[in-house]
């Protein structure tokens, strides 16, 4: 006969069982609690995925102002790096300039002329420096985040302005450019990434285009100073638009130092608490009421990526990634071969085109002041025609003017080639501002992974480098008296190059007009042909 007790005893079965059963309950119960928490976390998700997808533009406007406002702010940025080049392509129009430090210009001894490889090199310096910023911008921005590493780039600037005002000779200029542009690879690096995170998927496309906008801004400033100081003898006359840079840098420090990190930026970097107070301070709290689904969203497209590790640039160029990062490249790259050297010479161009000092200026200052009015066009063409409609297209079209250019040029000197070609050069440079410039920005902003965005940005800006000096030697070698001398006849060149852009764009350009992240990162998962990206519908609740 068996003890009751034997059943309690501390060796006994009994208590083994239901210690066994009250840890599967309790595993049990843990399991459904874990299991409840992902299903809310992705009902959250999707629910504020639903809710960026169906809002409007003036509506995402209302809700998110301050996003815009900030976006505003860190696209400001650029007019550093347009100021500059643009200074330097107006100062070897400049004739106190070229005089101080020039030759006499072969076709007219009277007159003179920057050495056409002294004139390459100081439009090249800065964009070296720039290739310099790119590749550092990435890792640093990883590591600290956009705004301080944003801050940074400007304080240094401040000293690097300092070298470039009292340069005394041509070599010393080289040198505080190839400064400037290590804050400017910064810039350009962070700018679109940033903007891109901190709006809602309908602002992505004005709030990226804006640094195209500030683009243009940037050649008007200088366009006005010049315009006013060209008529100075003495050197004032490139003095004083030089230490104007100290407009800028200081006050836009202190307006990022008060700006919000993305909160893209801190989800990767498992910040959920500053991300949600980061995304409350880019809406409006009376409306934004639950921060914890757009914080949702974020982690579940981040969630995709399943990586731990660092961001580091061999992942670049991996799988998908490869294929996300030659479009960043491609986009970058071609913005030199479609019309955009053209349109950063402008008054360079006029000057060659036949053109006299002050009407070259005025018409550089009327082409500036056209593309800031049609980049504003382009926020509207962009958000509703897509990207890949206006990139591509607008490409094509850009290259029947450039040949058009090419065969005004090519009729011989009188007064109606120069005005013909004064008329194409600034129609060239103003449509590129209508259609490849601005939605190439957006691409840029879109196209990356997440997690990998500050580098790819980076690399993708270091591609545009990369082909932009030695096509800055070339265009200089093309208009140069000292050169080849080619005028409007270099439309054949910019033409052919750009046909190759439109031809590789239209092949593998994909639309990601109206897609979350999530999404883009599916389709680029699933290697859906670029085509048919508008075809491809992916499911609210797909995760891969």
């Amino acid at each position: 006969m068996s003890n009751p007790a034997d059943s309690k005893s501390p060796g006994g079965g009994g208590d083994v069982a239901e210690v066994e059963k009250a840890t599967t309950n309790i595993d049990h119960s843990a399991d459904l609690d874990e299991k409840a928490k992902l299903s809310a976390y992705k009902a959250d998700a999707i629910e504020a995925e639903n809710s960026e997808l169906n809002m409007g533009v003036w509506e995402a406007v209302k809700l998110y102002p301050m996003a815009t406002f900030w976006a505003f702010v860190m696209s400001t940025t650029i007019i550093m790096e347009s100021y500059c080049v643009f200074l330097m392509g107006a100062f070897v129009a400049m004739d106190v300039f070229k005089r101080d430090f020039g030759v006499p210009d072969p076709k007219d001894p009277s007159q003179y002329a920057i050495e056409a490889s002294w004139q390459s090199a100081l439009q090249a310096s800065g964009p070296l420096g720039a290739l310099i910023g790119v590749c550092i911008a990435g890792p640093i921005t990883s590591r600290i985040g956009y705004r301080w590493a944003t801050i940074s780039g400007l304080m240094c600037l401040n000293g690097f302005i300092f070298v470039f005002y009292f340069a005394p000779s041509m070599a010393v200029m080289f040198v505080s450019q190839l400064l400037e542009g290590i804050p400017w690879g910064i810039f350009i690096a962070n700018a679109p990434a940033y903007c891109s995170e901190i709006v809602p998927i309908k602002l992505r496309a004005p709030a990226t285009q804006m640094l195209q906008m500030f683009w243009a801004i940037g050649s008007i400033i200088v366009g006005g100073v010049c315009y006013v100081y060209q008529d100075k003898n003495d050197p004032s006359a490139y003095r004083i638009p030089i230490a104007l840079q100290w407009m800028f840098p200081t006050p836009l420090a202190i307006l990022l130092f008060l700006a919000p990190e993305s909160p893209w930026w801190l989800v990767r970097k498992g910040r959920l608490e500053e991300a949600a107070k980061s995304v409350r301070r880019l809406g409006r709290a009376s409306v934004l009421t639950n921060l914890d689904e757009s914080v949702a969203m974020m982690r579940r497209t981040i969630d995709l990526e399943k990586s731990d590790k660092e961001p580091s640039l061999i992942e670049l160029f991996k799988g998908t990634d490869l294929y996300r990062t030659l479009i960043v490249c491609g986009v970058y790259a071609a913005q030199n071969l479609t019309g955009n050297l053209i349109a950063n010479q402008a008054v360079y161009f006029f000057r060659q085109a036949g053109m006299d000092s002050t009407t070259a200026f005025a018409l550089g200052l009327i082409t500036s002041a056209l593309q800031t009015i049609f980049v504003m066009l382009s926020w509207i063409l962009t958000t509703y025609l897509g990207r890949r409609t206006i990139y591509v297209w607008g490409s094509l079209i850009n290259v029947c003017f450039l040949v058009a250019l090419g065969i005004a040029g090519s009729v011989g000197k009188s007064n109606a080639a120069s005005l013909a070609q004064a008329s194409l050069g600034l129609i060239v440079s103003v449509g590129f501002t209508l259609g490849p410039a601005p939605a190439s920005w957006v691409i840029i902003g879109e196209t990356s992974a997440i997690r990998l965005r500050p580098l790819t940005t980076g690399i993708g800006r270091a591609a545009y480098y990369i082909v932009n000096i030695p096509c800055i030697f070339l265009a200089t070698y093309m208009l140069n008296p000292t050169g080849v001398d080619l005028g409007g006849r270099c439309g054949y060149v910019w033409g052919a190059t750009g046909f190759v852009c439109f031809v590789v764009a239209w092949i593998w350009l994909p639309e990601m007009k109206g897609r979350s992240y999530r999404e883009i990162d599916i389709l680029f998962k699933r290697k859906v042909q670029a085509r048919k990206w508008t075809k491809t519908p992916v499911d609210i609740n797909d995760d891969a």
